[in-house]
């Protein structure tokens, strides 16, 4: 029995460098037109996420003001939810079930009182930590 190679013709050879080429470049305009909308999306769920915190805190801090008769001081500040600040009887605490978190990039909630725009402000300085902002770096606020 005679062994023969067998005959490829170009059609079985495989893919050439140019067509890997075109399909690579065609995942990238992909990847570049979805990248933006998924990241963008992201910055939303983190504003989302911050602005439910906020809500969850205010309901707190009504229920402190119920049992107290004030809001917590801007010294006693978001502690005061629960762990009983020295000389408050009627404290009735804790007000959450887990302690005050942190926002959604890590940073501290800020807790004003007397507030400037209310009885109290409640805020996230958002992405960059700083005051003011736009966009992502936009502050969060209760009011």
């Amino acid at each position: 029995m005679k062994l023969t190679r067998p005959q490829f013709t170009r059609h079985d050879a495989g893919f050439t460098l140019l067509e890997l080429l075109v399909v690579m470049v065609i995942i990238g305009m992909l990847a570049g037109f979805v990248a933006p909308k998924f990241f963008a999306q992201i910055g939303k769920s983190e504003t989302k996420t911050a602005r439910a915190q906020i809500d969850a805190l205010e309901k707190a801090l009504d229920q402190y003001r119920l049992d107290v008769g004030r809001y917590p001081t801007s010294e006693q500040g978001l502690a005061a939810l629960n762990e009983r600040p020295a000389g408050e009887a009627k404290w009735s605490g804790p007000y959450l079930k887990k302690t005050v978190p942190l926002d959604p990039w890590a940073h501290a909630y800020v807790y004003k009182f007397p507030g400037e725009h209310g009885e109290y402000d409640l805020l996230s300085y958002a992405k960059d930590g700083q005051p003011g902002g736009s966009g992502d770096a936009e502050d969060i606020v209760s009011w």
